[in-house]
């Protein structure tokens, strides 16, 4: 039997509720995610300090479109809370109140942050986005302070200005103290780390407890450390490459947390793909890199391509795409692009939205309708036909295209022998990207596409599919 599957490839938005204004006809959504897949914290406190608890919460609230208005991103007459059910309090479950003062200088109330946010409050409106920097939550629930949750959901509530709800959503605020250094195994205490130091001029490994990064420039804390010290990031792959093995997890958090949990793992990515070796790390800041300033890109030649590239000047997490949305509202966060292997948290937004994890690909979410034309990244409404569901015994590889050469439209039959990340991306003869086909998640099977070529010349092309870190290509004509 034949069925139709409609795969909407235009990411953008992610839902969990939605509510109306009942004095208005428009409909609101609200996108929310973390900065990073994964923030870090110490547990205690008492000798030393890498990271405070410290977390952010980005979001953009959309104004749904329909058939005569486009959608908006919107900040006006609207404020954003958040909260985090089942962790109200973290002053018991750490001790870093007791030595704030200490080690940042700054006197805190109870479970109030550095920048002075709680663990429920309101995020403060930017530019086209809200923002609560500085979240101070630990991965312990208020009903289990000995083990860790770090995948725990946020909740927002998007409120207009008769402070009526409009709509909220649930996102992942990941946060794991598995960056022990005695706890991986390496270091006997805290103490020996600190006594190792006992040969630098004016440091005493008694005074305690230490900011490492008031030694060691830290780009993430933003100190400047001491130059012959050098850098918090570079000590720590330069000095550890041979001990760790290139195991990240001896201080990423963690072979219980695995916090690098997105596709390009499960397409068989290790970190050294994209990060190269602790050594190689350690070289490239040796050569002047500054450490989560300049980092891996989508938009390399060795990876995506132009077509995906981030903003000129700007990291992944910094940058926006179609209408003004954050890459991440769409894909998830460094480290957690969807679909992740926690498929219970890092998807619930998007499983509420579309009925299935992975990227947002409804464009109706936003647009309130199917919109024609190119959507973000040269991608079309493609229509997706499941020629035969049973498994695919050939292999993966396309069949020939049809008809060829081809005027304004041309179908594409492929076969899967596997389930992943379908992407299917068309070029000219000189490497050009033209059109984005596919990008989804699939089924194996036996499918074809329908793609529109009214914006392509006569000529000749490339068509490459991608899955799981590999490639097939085929070429077709164009005639006009």
């Amino acid at each position: 039997m034949r069925r139709y599957v409609r795969l909407f490839l235009f990411p953008l938005g992610i839902l969990f509720l939605f509510a109306f204004q009942p004095s208005s006809n428009d409909e609101y959504i609200v996108i929310g995610w973390n900065d990073l897949g994964m923030h870090c914290m110490n547990k205690d406190f008492s000798n030393l300090a890498i990271l405070p608890p410290y977390n952010n919460l980005m979001a953009q609230v959309i104004k749904k479109g329909n058939s005569s208005t486009n959608p908006k991103v919107i900040t006006d007459e609207m404020k954003i809370t958040y909260e985090i059910p089942g962790n109200t309090y973290s002053v018991g479950k750490t001790n870093f109140w007791t030595y704030a003062k200490h080690l940042f200088g700054v006197d805190l109330k109870d479970d109030i942050g550095l920048t002075g946010k709680g663990l429920t409050g309101v995020m403060d409106k930017k530019d086209n986005y809200y923002l609560a920097e500085g979240i101070p939550i630990t991965p312990f629930t208020d009903n289990d302070h000995i083990n860790e949750d770090p995948y725990q959901l946020a909740h927002l509530k998007v409120y207009n200005s008769s402070n009526i709800v409009m709509t909220s959503t649930n996102t992942v605020i990941p946060v794991s103290t598995e960056m022990n250094c005695v706890g991986s195994g390496c270091h006997s205490s805290e103490q020996h780390i600190l006594n190792k130091h006992d040969k630098e001029d004016g440091f005493d490994p008694n005074k305690k407890p230490i900011l490492c990064a008031s030694c060691h420039a830290s780009n993430a804390l933003g100190t400047k450390g001491q130059h012959e010290a050098k850098s918090f990031s570079f000590i720590i792959h330069d000095k550890h490459a041979e001990k760790a093995k290139d195991n990240c997890y001896k201080c990423h958090p963690g072979e219980k947390t695995q916090c690098y949990r997105d596709v390009m793992l499960k397409a068989g990515l290790k970190c050294q793909n994209c990060h190269g070796t602790m050594k190689e790390i350690a070289k490239s800041i040796e050569k002047g890199r500054q450490p989560w300033l300049e980092e891996p890109s989508c938009g390399s030649s060795i990876c995506h391509g132009s077509a995906f590239a981030e903003e000129k000047g700007k990291l992944y997490r910094q940058s926006k795409g179609h209408g003004g949305i954050y890459c991440s509202a769409c894909h998830g966060s460094p480290h957690a692009i969807v679909p992740t292997g926690e498929l219970t948290r890092d998807n619930v937004q998007n499983v509420a939205l579309q009925g299935y994890e992975g990227i947002l690909a409804k464009c109706e979410v936003c647009h309130g309708i199917k919109p024609d034309g190119l959507g973000p990244h040269n991608i079309l409404l493609t229509q997706v036909k499941i020629e035969d569901e049973s498994i695919s015994s050939s292999g993966t590889k396309f069949n020939n295209p049809y008809p060829n050469p081809a005027i304004n439209k041309i179908t594409i039959p492929f076969d899967l022998n596997e389930e992943g990340n379908v992407n299917i991306e068309i070029f000219d003869m000189a490497g050009n990207h033209q059109i984005t086909a596919v990008n989804q998640f699939l089924l194996s099977a036996q499918y074809s596409i329908d793609v529109d070529l009214r914006t392509l010349n006569s000529g000749s092309y490339v068509y490459i599919l991608s899955l799981n870190g590999k490639k097939i290509k085929g070429n077709f004509n164009v005639a006009k």
